[in-house]
């Protein structure tokens, strides 16, 4: 886990914005951190300190030196040290009695005196040199891939890393068998000019060098802590009864993950006590077989068919299906109900907090907006018109069509207008079709008994009436026509 000022690199290889040089409360910035707890615990009286230090190099590479010069050394510090052929720079990434116990979880002999021994602390020359041969691993990866292809060699290069000096050049590659690369290396050492060593790693060990973020939101294990990968089968999904779906259960290196076998030997653990999954149910309702079981929740699922009848999948407590399979070894079939309702868990009444404070939420005025908004002048309808109508003088009637207005106006003078243009005769539509002529027939007389009576005085006709008389007269005197205006005083 890295901190949020870790995310560059400077100029002498270590974290820009990290005042710890590398390595803090979180663990680290790098890949496979491990978190020194016994800094600052003095050693015993008369005990010297283990001259064994870790040093890590690109991404998840880390090996054991001896400190035979007796440097002061702390995690964080660029270190030259040997190799063969040459010298190669690390970074120290821990030191006293924890780098014992990491060689013999490892297992790595607890002996330093085989190890390989740290010649110096690195000076601003060997840092130089070292960035030099680090730029030049983005093409020479880009160019073993062209060459693996036109060698049609059945391999992937993954990863190029340089030594510290320059002169060797380690290769990462995966493949799925054997390969013979003594031809490549040849071709290589020849295009590179520097000793090549070809290593092959694994689809896991490739995805922790890479590094990455897993489907659970955090980064890969392989990549932070996980260094022994152990096999992952199938098995492992049918116990913990997760769908055997390849891409929920494959990880960014194409394998099952290695989290299956995280919670695995609880889940075989609590099944042990679980009834047989082959054993069958034989009830009235007919032969059920296992479907699945839910730990958690302590059920057995089974399903039950009858010929002609459509499939049920019902789920038992496990202290029913052990009853059912006793009745069973009697010859015993029971009745049991298949739509067995679930016992209704009592919810735990959470307590209503009151807004004592007097603080409102943000959201406070969109209510108010949006009834606004919906029941503003925008849609009106027949309503709205028959409210503007009302407010209006004369009945809704246009100011100029009244004689008040009319008057005021004053008489139009003659020459604004100008002679009418003439349109020609009006053309002849020729003589109506047959069946369309003849006299518009009578209605006759309204029928006894539905007489309409007189109306009430007041009564308008309601609301519902009113707006539906536009040039059909409604309840306009004259038919609804405007009043004609008064001639032009002389």
């Amino acid at each position: 886990m890295a901190c949020a000022g870790c995310s560059t690199v400077g100029p002498d290889g270590k974290p820009a914005g990290c005042k710890s040089n590398g390595y803090c409360s979180t663990s680290g910035c790098n890949k496979l951190g491990v978190f020194d707890w016994l800094t600052g615990v003095p050693l015993p009286g008369g005990q010297q300190a283990f001259d064994g230090v870790e040093v890590r190099f690109k991404n998840t590479r880390k090996a054991f030196y001896r400190n035979t010069s007796g440097l002061q050394l702390m995690p964080g510090d660029l270190v030259a040290v040997d190799a063969a052929p040459g010298h190669d720079i690390g970074m120290v990434s821990l030191t006293g009695e924890l780098v014992r116990a990491q060689m013999e979880r490892k297992k790595v002999t607890g002996e330093t005196y085989e190890l390989r021994k740290v010649l110096r602390i690195a000076s601003q020359e060997d840092i130089d040199r070292w960035h030099v041969a680090r730029k030049l691993e983005d093409e020479t990866m880009i160019a073993s891939r062209q060459m693996v292809r036109d060698a049609r060699l059945d391999m992937k290069v993954t990863d190029v890393e340089y030594q510290g000096d320059g002169t060797k050049a380690i290769v990462y590659y995966t493949a799925e068998d054997r390969i013979d690369f003594r031809g490549i290396v040849r071709t290589m050492s020849d295009r590179f000019k520097v000793r090549v060593e070809m290593k092959q790693i694994g689809s896991r060990q490739e995805a922790g060098r890479i590094g990455g973020i897993g489907s659970c939101g955090r980064e890969l294990c392989c990549s932070t802590w996980l260094t022994d990968f152990r096999s992952v089968t199938t098995s492992a999904a049918r116990y913990q009864q997760l769908a055997l779906n390849p891409q929920k259960l494959a990880g960014q290196c194409g394998k099952l993950k290695c989290c299956l076998n995280y919670e695995l030997d609880m889940y075989i653990e609590a099944i042990k006590s679980y009834p047989s999954q082959n054993a069958k149910l034989k009830t009235q309702q007919g032969t059920g077989a296992h479907m699945k079981t839910d730990i958690f929740s302590g059920k057995m699922w089974y399903g039950f068919k009858k010929p002609g009848e459509p499939f049920i999948m019902a789920g038992f407590p496990v202290e029913v299906v052990r009853d059912i399979l006793a009745q069973n070894k009697q010859g015993i079939e029971p009745e049991v109900d298949l739509n067995m309702a679930d016992e209704v868990v009592e919810k735990v009444k959470t307590p209503d907090y009151e807004n004592v404070v007097g603080q409102d939420e943000l959201t406070r005025f969109d209510s108010k907006n949006k009834s606004r908004n919906n029941g503003g002048g925008k849609k009106r309808g027949r309503g709205g018109r028959d409210r503007d109508r009302r407010d209006r003088p004369n009945g809704g009637s246009s100011p100029a069509a009244s004689p008040e207005a009319a008057q005021a106006k004053g008489p139009r003078p003659e020459g604004d207008r100008g002679p009418r243009p003439d349109r020609g005769p009006r053309p002849n539509r020729g003589p109506r079709p047959e069946g369309q002529q003849g006299p518009r027939p009578e209605r006759g007389p309204r029928p006894e008994g539905q007489d309409r009576g007189p109306r009430p005085e007041g009564d308008r006709g309601g609301r519902r009436n009113r707006g539906r008389g536009r040039g059909r007269g409604g309840d306009r005197p004259n038919g609804g026509q405007a009043p004609p205006p008064n001639p032009p005083a002389a």
